[in-house]
């Protein structure tokens, strides 16, 4: 009699042993995007003036904050935002890694959430996004895209120089 229910329980606990082996993982990265996206967009405010290569250098540097975990599923953009004396927000600069491909417009408008839209000012806007796959739930759940994003303004000065 026990081992029948040991043959029915059995499949169930497997699949809540798999299912908050799962969870945990994603939680765990869920974390390490926060930190990624903190840490970068915190290096990038600590400059009064950037090149491109030491933009890149910030950027690749996320690849070491997100370790153990794999840098090959992950993307993160710093830009620079500029409010201008109207309100009137748009893209200063813009760099990201590991390609150029997701970085924001140059120019372009930009939705500031209403506190922090002051006028005549410049924020720094770090986003992060990793794309996770469930190793053994892929089926069921498919890849979940973790991400990030974060505001915070430059320290050194009032904005960032950008030289590419």
């Amino acid at each position: 009699m026990a081992a029948v229910e040991f043959a029915l329980t059995l499949p169930v606990l497997l699949f809540v042993f798999v299912g908050v082996t799962e969870v945990g993982e994603a939680v765990s990265i869920s974390r390490k995007v926060t930190i990624t996206t903190r840490t970068v967009t915190d290096l990038v405010t600590q400059n009064s003036s950037l090149s491109a290569s030491g933009l890149n250098t910030i950027l690749a540097a996320s690849a070491q904050v997100i370790a153990p975990y794999s840098s090959s599923n992950l993307s993160v953009t710093v830009s620079e935002i500029q409010v201008d004396s109207k309100g009137k927000a748009t893209i200063a600069w813009s760099g990201s890694w590991p390609n150029s491909a997701n970085a924001l417009t140059v120019g372009s408008t930009f939705a500031l959430p209403s506190a922090l839209d002051t006028p005549s000012s410049y924020l720094v806007y770090g986003q992060t996004s990793y794309n996770y796959t469930p190793v053994l739930g892929y089926n069921m759940i498919g890849p979940i895209t973790l991400s990030d994003h974060l505001y915070l303004s430059p320290r050194e000065s009032t904005s960032i120089a950008y030289t590419n």
